[in-house]
């Protein structure tokens, strides 16, 4: 009989215990990795070391294309890398004056492709340590490895180190740079 009420005792503690349960809303916990539903201007403009990045596409008028299908890969210079140009050229290329040399600089950013880590470093590999990419803008970006970093580099022999992990993008990819990568003038 004593073992009977034990029984019912543990039922009865189990059916309160479970129905409190469901009365209380389940919490979850926020997500650890950034959403890549985005664009690539969605995924660059969620960053806060590219805000000088997001109001020079903004004065070149190029939302629209890194809102396109795509694919593409972007390596987005953050707010570090503008601030190493020449003192006043960043503030100077977003003037109405600049929106054609400043298009060129940030086309030059632009490779038509999805080169997620992979892909990048399979390209690498392919072509002996070196890999060609074109950019959009007509030009060529050589991407290497040199210490174990991938390095980007322009026409006119400036480096740009990757510095952080790829972002996804539903149109493509985006890697920050630590330098601006200047076209070469023809």
């Amino acid at each position: 009989m004593k073992s009977m009420k034990i029984v019912a005792m543990f039922f009865a503690v189990s059916f309160l215990a479970l129905h409190a349960s469901a009365q209380v809303p389940t919490q979850t916990a926020p997500p650890t990795t950034q959403s890549s539903t985005g664009t690539i201007i969605d995924v660059t403009g969620n960053s806060k070391d590219n805000s000088t990045l997001v109001n020079a596409l903004k004065a070149a008028g190029m939302e629209e294309t890194l809102r396109g299908a795509g694919p593409y890969t972007f390596f987005a210079p953050t707010n570090d890398a503008f601030g190493k140009l020449p003192a006043g050229k960043a503030d100077a290329l977003l003037l109405p004056d600049s929106k054609r040399e400043l298009n060129g600089i940030l086309y030059n950013h632009v490779i038509k492709g999805n080169f997620d880590m992979s892909a990048l470093s399979a390209a690498i590999d392919k072509g002996n340590g070196t890999a060609e990419l074109p950019t959009v803008s007509g030009g060529v970006l050589k991407a290497s490895k040199e210490d174990g970093k991938i390095v980007i580099t322009d026409a006119k022999g400036n480096k740009a180190i990757v510095t952080g992990a790829e972002m996804k993008a539903s149109n493509g990819v985006v890697y920050s740079i630590d330098n601006v990568l200047i076209p070469e003038t023809k």
